[in-house]
């Protein structure tokens, strides 16, 4: 059985990026912080960045946010909240860079660094495929929350490859059990996923519908 009532979008109506936009909710920093600082960081390794780089540009991209953010709004004509992020990520890793510009040893060892610190493209399917997985994550600590730790666990082994036959059987219980438990949390997790990007995408019409939650 699930208890949906814990989930950190039903705690307030505003969107968080709305709510970063005032100085003085620290909270709300704190909590955009812990909601994207696992995306950037696994988007640099992804791209094999170093350990203290990834700090580093870590550190960069927060201060670029702590401004940018206080005057950002959304605009269709302007892109997705993660168009904008990811060029503010590819910003700093550039700026990380900008002294190996001339170095044509250094630029032909790490052409995927070179590719992002010359390319001013929108377009880079690893961001793409970091951010699915973000927001995969996000719901799932909201399910893990959620939901009961038996269920969750039997999710977990079926995410992992497990049968739902070879799952029921180590339970004392059946597949059809076992497929149920499956069915429910991955309707939940639509449900987050598109409430996430709702949030990102079109924080007015996230308070409606939270609202009327």
């Amino acid at each position: 059985m699930s208890s949906q009532n814990g989930s950190h979008h039903e705690s307030t109506s505003a969107s968080l990026l709305v709510r970063v936009r005032d100085p003085a909710d620290a909270s709300a920093w704190r909590e955009f912080e812990d909601r994207y600082a696992t995306l950037i960081r696994c988007y640099c390794t992804r791209r094999r960045i170093e350990p203290a780089d990834v700090d580093d540009i870590s550190q960069i991209v927060w201060s670029k946010l702590a401004n940018g953010l206080r005057n950002f709004c959304y605009d269709p004509a302007k892109g997705r909240f993660r168009s904008y992020l990811y060029q503010v990520v590819r910003s700093a890793i550039s700026r990380q860079f900008a002294h190996k510009r001339r170095d044509e040893r250094w630029l032909e060892s790490h052409e995927d660094l070179a590719h992002l610190i010359f390319d001013d493209s929108q377009h880079d399917e690893v961001w793409n495929r970091e951010w699915v997985d973000h927001h995969f994550r996000l719901a799932m600590q909201t399910i893990e929350q959620t939901f009961d730790s038996h269920n969750v666990a039997i999710f977990h082994r079926l995410l992992a490859g497990e049968s739902a036959e070879i799952i029921a059987r180590s339970l004392g219980t059946t597949a059809g059990t076992i497929n149920q438990a499956k069915h429910r949390i991955r309707s939940r997790m639509k449900e987050l996923v598109a409430l996430q990007v709702l949030e990102e995408d079109n924080p007015a019409r996230f308070a409606e519908v939270v609202g009327k939650s």
